[in-house]
C-alpha cells in the first residue's frame, strides 16, 4: 500500500459523502475507487461527478471493484456497527467510520476486536480536531500557556426544524440517530476530552422542545474533571430560525481561550496572545462545494491515513480514544435516565442509545447483507 494510492470506496451518498469525495481529491496517496447508496440517483450523481463506478449494493461493489483497500461507512449511525463488521468479516477491508463512530461502547469494543483479529484498521472521523483554532488551543494547554484548567463550557445553538427529521425514518430515533448531543454535538463532546482530558462525572437533563421526535433536541449539563476543573454544556437544535454558534471556552489559571463560529472554527478570544486569533481562524462558510460545518478536517484525516499506511505515523485516534468519547456520550444519556450524577468511567450503557429497531434497520440494509453474496 505504500507505493500505490490507497483506494477508498464510499457507502452512503448523503451530503457529507460529497465532502469525503472532494477531500480525497486533494490528497496525494489516496484515490476514490467507487461509491454506493441504496438510492441509485444519489450513487449515480457522485459516480458521474467523480468519474468512478457507482452501485446500489455494496456487496456488488466489493465483488466487482477488486482493488478497494478501505471502505468509508457514511450510512445512518445505527447501521454503522452491522455494516462495518460485515465488510471486515466478508471482504477484509479497512474501515473509515463517520461520526458518531458507533452507537454504543460495546460496539466499539467488538468492532475493534474484530479488526484486530483480521489485521484490519478502523479510522474514526473526528474532523474538528484538525481545526486551526482547536490545534492552537491544544498546543496552549500542552505548553501551559493557559495554566490549570478551571472551567470548560460548550454551547451549541443550531436549528433543526421538523422537516429535517421528516426527511428520513432514521432521524430523531434512539436506535439509529440519537438527539442533539449524539448527532449534531458529538464532535463537541469529543473536544471536551481531546482538549481537557477525561471527564469524571456528568449531571444532565434532556428535553424535546422544538420537534415531534422521540430523542432530545435540548441538553443542559454540568460535569467535572475530577476534584478540580468543572464544566457546563448547553446544546440545542431547537434554536430558531437558523444555526447560530458552536463554541467551546476554557478558563485557565493564566488566561482564557474561546473557540466559536459556526463549527468551532474561529479562535475568538485567546488572552495569551490576542494577535493570533485571526491566523488561527477559518471561514468554513466560504468553502466551495463543502458544507459549512465540515471544514477542512476530512482532508487532514485522509492525509493521516496515508501516513499511517506509509509507516510515517500511526493514525491519531486509537481504540481507547474512540471508546472514551462514546462512553462520555452515553454518560449524558445515563445521567438523564438516572436523574442525577453518574460516573463516566464505568461499563454501564444507556438502554436508549443504539437500542435495536429491526423495522428501521431493514430500510437501510443492503440487499445481500446477512446472506451469501
Amino acid at each position: 500500500m505504500t507505493n500505490t494510492p490507497l483506494n477508498v470506496a464510499l457507502i452512503g451518498c448523503g451530503r457529507v459523502a460529497g465532502h469525503h469525495c472532494r477531500s480525497i481529491a486533494t490528497i496525494d496517496g489516496v484515490r476514490l475507487a467507487a461509491v454506493c447508496d441504496l438510492a441509485e440517483d444519489k450513487a449515480r450523481a457522485y459516480g458521474e461527478e467523480f468519474s468512478v463506478p457507482w452501485f446500489a449494493d455494496y456487496n456488488a461493489m466489493l465483488h466487482e471493484v477488486a482493488d478497494i483497500d478501505i471502505v468509508a461507512v457514511i450510512t445512518p449511525s445505527g447501521m454503522h456497527f452491522e455494516q462495518a463488521t460485515e465488510i471486515m468479516q466478508r471482504y477484509g477491508k479497512h474501515i473509515i467510520m463517520e461520526k458518531p463512530t458507533f452507537m454504543r461502547p460495546d460496539q466499539v469494543r467488538d468492532a475493534y476486536a474484530q479488526a484486530a483479529d483480521q489485521g484490519l484498521q478502523l479510522f474514526p472521523v473526528f474532523q474538528n480536531r484538525y481545526n486551526k483554532a482547536v490545534r492552537r488551543v491544544k498546543k496552549a494547554l500542552a505548553d501551559g500557556e493557559l495554566g490549570d484548567i478551571r472551567i470548560v463550557s460548550v454551547r451549541v445553538r443550531w436549528c433543526r426544524p421538523q422537516r429535517y427529521y421528516d426527511m428520513a425514518a432514521w432521524r430523531g430515533t434512539y436506535s439509529h440517530d440519537g438527539g442533539a448531543i449524539a448527532n449534531q454535538s458529538i464532535h463537541h463532546v469529543d473536544l471536551l476530552r481531546y482538549l481537557c482530558g477525561d471527564v469524571a462525572r456528568v449531571n444532565a437533563q434532556m428535553r424535546t422542545l422544538g420537534a415531534d421526535i422521540e430523542v432530545e433536541d435540548t441538553v443542559v449539563a454540568t460535569f467535572t474533571y475530577g476534584d478540580d476543573a468543572v464544566g457546563n454544556l448547553e446544546v440545542t437544535t431547537a434554536a430558531r430560525p437558523d444555526d447560530f454558534e458552536a463554541s467551546l471556552s476554557i478558563v485557565g489559571s493564566k488566561g482564557l481561550a474561546m473557540i466559536g463560529g459556526i463549527a468551532v472554527n474561529e479562535l475568538q478570544i485567546f488572552t495569551p496572545s490576542p494577535d493570533e486569533c485571526a491566523a488561527h481562524s477559518e471561514d468554513f462558510i466560504g468553502i466551495k462545494g463543502h458544507g459549512a460545518v465540515y471544514g477542512h478536517g476530512h482532508s487532514e484525516m485522509y492525509s493521516d491515513i496515508v501516513r499511517h499506511f506509509s509507516g510515517e505515523a500511526p493514525y491519531p485516534v486509537d481504540r481507547d480514544d474512540c471508546l472514551g468519547t462514546i462512553k462520555l456520550l452515553h454518560a449524558f444519556y445515563r445521567s438523564d435516565e438516572a436523574g442525577g450524577w453518574v460516573d463516566v468511567d464505568c461499563d454501564e450503557q444507556s438502554p436508549r442509545m443504539g437500542r435495536a429497531n429491526e423495522k428501521i434497520s431493514a430500510l437501510y440494509r443492503y440487499p445481500a447483507t446477512g446472506e451469501d453474496a
